[in-house]
């Protein structure tokens, strides 16, 4: 069964020609038309990379959606869906996998889920958000 991704319900689009090096976290739902380099993360939002974009990055969300370019790892606490024309070159880890004929995957497969992220990376976030109040 093909789930396709609701566009009612992006929160954030990086638009074709953007480009991003560094961390990006969010929360909701983002989509990737662009280039970013570097680490991705949100505890339970959906990232959805389109067929444009190429991520060279360490990803770790709750659901990944995948259509374009990965070189890096994806980790997902709920799934990871990859549909035509995906390449991804790294291994993926999620409770629930599926990849549809015609994708380019070179990588290791496990359908554990991720260990919790360590209690450091809530304490960032927190503290980010205090700097912005005060």
């Amino acid at each position: 069964m093909k789930k396709k991704e609701n566009a009612d319900h992006i929160s954030t689009l990086l638009g074709i020609g953007t480009t991003i090096e560094g961390s990006l976290a969010f929360k909701d739902t983002i989509r990737l038309d662009g280039a970013v380099n570097g680490k991705i993360f949100s505890e339970k939002g959906t990232l959805i990379i389109g067929e444009r974009a190429v991520v060279e990055a360490q990803i770790r969300v709750g659901t990944a959606i995948v259509k374009g370019t990965v070189n890096g790892h994806i980790q997902a606490s709920e799934r990871i869906d990859v549909y035509p024309p995906a390449k991804i070159t790294g291994d993926i880890q999620a409770p629930v996998i599926s990849i549809e004929t015609g994708v380019f995957f070179n990588g290791n497969c496990s359908m554990a889920k991720p260990e919790p992220l360590p209690v450091e990376k809530k304490t960032m976030e927190t503290t980010r958000e205090e700097k912005k109040s005060g």
